[in-house]
C-alpha cells in the first residue's frame, strides 16, 4: 500500500505544477501588455506652433521738372523739357545774355531724401562759345534775368562739357528749387551757328523721409 500511495501523490502533483507554470506565464504575459499599453501612452505629447511674418516694399523716388513752377512732371530721358528763354536765344551776338526759370522737386510719392547735381553738355559749334551760370531764386521767377537776386549755385560754366556740380539737397517731397538759368555768349561767338545745350539734373536717393 505505501507504493501505491507514493505514486497516487506523485500524479496528483504534476497537474498542481503545471497549472502553475500557465498562470505565472499569464501573469507574465498579461504583464507585458500591461508595460505595452504603459509604453504608448508615455510617447505621447503635445504639440503647438508659433509663426511671424514681415511684410517688404519697396520705396519711392522721382526728380521732377517744371519750367512755370507750378506743373511738375518726370523727364528721365534727353532731351527732357524745353527751355524758352526770355529773350530770343537764336539771334545771339557777342556778350548778350539770355535768361530762364527752371524748378526741380522730388515728386508727392518719393520716400527717400536725395542728393542733386546738374551738368551741361552738348556737341554743337556754338556751345563752344556760350557758358552759363545757375541761380537759386527762392522763389519761381517767371522773367528771370542777370539781374534776379538769389544764391549762385554755378557760375561761368562751360556748355560743351561741365559739371556734374553739387545743388541743395532735397529733405522733404514736393519742395521745389527754384532756378534761373542765365546763358551768355562769348566775344568770338561765330555768325549763323545753331545748336543746343542739354542740362541733366540728378538725384541720388540717400535716406528715407520722415
Amino acid at each position: 500500500m505505501g507504493d501505491t500511495v507514493e505514486t497516487h501523490v506523485e500524479q496528483t502533483a504534476q497537474p498542481v505544477r503545471a497549472f502553475g507554470r500557465r498562470r505565472k506565464a499569464m501573469a507574465v504575459i498579461a504583464g507585458g501588455l500591461v508595460l505595452g499599453v504603459g509604453a504608448a501612452i508615455t510617447l505621447a505629447a503635445w504639440n503647438d506652433s508659433e509663426f511671424a511674418t514681415g511684410s517688404f516694399g519697396s520705396g519711392a523716388f522721382d526728380l521732377q521738372g517744371s519750367t512755370d513752377g507750378t506743373v511738375f512732371s518726370s523727364s528721365p530721358t534727353a532731351p527732357g523739357k524745353t527751355l524758352t528763354f526770355v529773350v530770343e536765344p537764336d539771334t545771339l551776338s557777342p556778350g548778350d545774355v539770355v535768361a530762364v526759370p527752371f524748378a526741380v522737386q522730388l515728386s508727392a510719392t518719393s520716400t527717400y531724401a536725395a542728393d542733386l547735381t546738374i551738368a551741361a553738355a552738348s556737341a554743337d559749334a556754338i556751345a563752344a562759345d556760350l557758358t552759363y551760370d545757375l541761380v537759386d531764386t527762392g522763389t519761381f521767377v517767371a522773367g528771370c534775368d542777370e539781374t534776379t537776386a538769389g544764391t549762385t549755385l554755378v557760375n561761368d560754366a562751360a556748355t560743351t562739357a561741365s559739371g556734374p556740380t553739387a545743388l541743395p539737397s532735397f529733405t522733404a517731397a514736393e519742395t521745389p528749387l527754384n532756378l534761373c538759368f542765365i546763358v551768355t555768349a562769348g566775344p568770338d561767338i561765330a555768325q549763323s551757328l545753331t545748336g543746343s545745350v542739354t542740362w541733366e539734373f540728378v538725384g541720388t536717393s540717400t535716406d528715407p523721409l520722415p
